[in-house]
């Protein structure tokens, strides 16, 4: 187990500590200073959508760089503006964005769905699939923390 989770004590911490292997890939042990999550599900009845936001602003707020990636036709729609319904994902992405976490839609995912990025919430940029790929590696062998939803 990384050993950032072994000495962390809290209640997110223990939830990642028993979460499913193949969500959370596991780095060297070394200090954890930047944090990737990403979601590629934002189906209303999924818990994926607000588990990542929570866990961005709880990051955010332990003082760690966070990058919440949108990928995938359904990840995506989290980075559209203009949603309705509860609960009111628009503005807790702003809510991330006030705090410092940096939120990148892959452009590719959102061509499939006709998505376009103007259709952004502000705040939030459109990236190539090269560079998601690319965000991925460079966590991973930085020994940073990497977390699928």
């Amino acid at each position: 187990m990384c050993t950032f989770f072994q000495n962390l004590h809290s209640p997110l911490a223990d939830t990642l500590k028993y979460s499913s292997p193949r969500n959370i890939l596991l780095m060297p042990s070394r200090k954890v200073t930047k944090v990737l999550l990403f979601l590629k599900n934002m189906v209303y009845e999924s818990t994926s959508p607000m588990e990542t936001l929570r866990f961005a602003k709880y990051y955010r707020k332990m003082g760690l760089d966070v990058v919440v990636v949108l990928w995938g036709p359904m990840g995506v729609i989290l980075a559209k503006k203009g949603k309705h319904g509860t609960p009111p994902y628009d503005e807790r992405v702003r809510e991330c964005i006030e705090l410092g976490v940096k939120f990148k839609c892959c452009e590719l995912a959102s061509g499939m769905i006709g998505f376009e990025i103007d259709e952004l919430i502000e705040g939030v940029e459109m990236i190539h699939s090269f560079e998601v790929a690319d965000l991925m590696l460079n966590y991973c062998e930085e020994g940073q923390l990497v977390i699928n939803l």
